[in-house]
């Protein structure tokens, strides 16, 4: 607290000291700032949208792929071709077996481009791969 100065010497001021508080909201603001572009997994891309949506299971992590509207393949954040896809999936599937994957697809993909993702990832040796799609408002 400061002390006024003028005719009441020793009065307390009461004014609040604002500094400390943008101080913290600045402080919060950067944290927030680095770590949102962490929070997405897996590459950006417009998911077609759904009436009815299955609900969302917490407890797993699933390994996300994604596929762009130029047909190019991603497992998370990496870039695969066709041929590098299938080994590439295997090895992530082989650390952690058990894991479900998710598929996100452009919605202007057709469906045998995503088909065919799905076909790849079997062969790698998904036992089930669940659309990303996202709710109808």
């Amino acid at each position: 607290m400061g002390m006024a100065v003028g005719p009441k010497k020793g009065s307390v001021k009461n004014d609040i000291n604002v500094t400390p508080l943008v101080d913290v909201v600045l402080v919060l603001l950067i944290i927030f700032m680095v770590i949102t572009p962490m929070l997405q997994r897996g590459k950006d891309v417009k998911l077609p949208q759904s009436k009815s949506i299955d609900e969302e299971n917490k407890d797993s992590d699933p390994i996300i792929l994604s596929v762009t509207t130029d047909k190019h393949i991603y497992i998370e954040s990496s870039e695969y071709d066709k041929e590098g896809f299938t080994p590439a999936l295997k090895a992530v599937l082989e650390e952690k077996p058990g894991r479900k994957i998710l598929l996100k697809g452009d919605q202007t993909l057709t469906v045998g481009d995503v088909r065919e993702v799905m076909e790849l990832s079997r062969k790698a040796g998904a036992k089930s791969v669940a659309l990303g799609v996202e709710e109808q408002k």
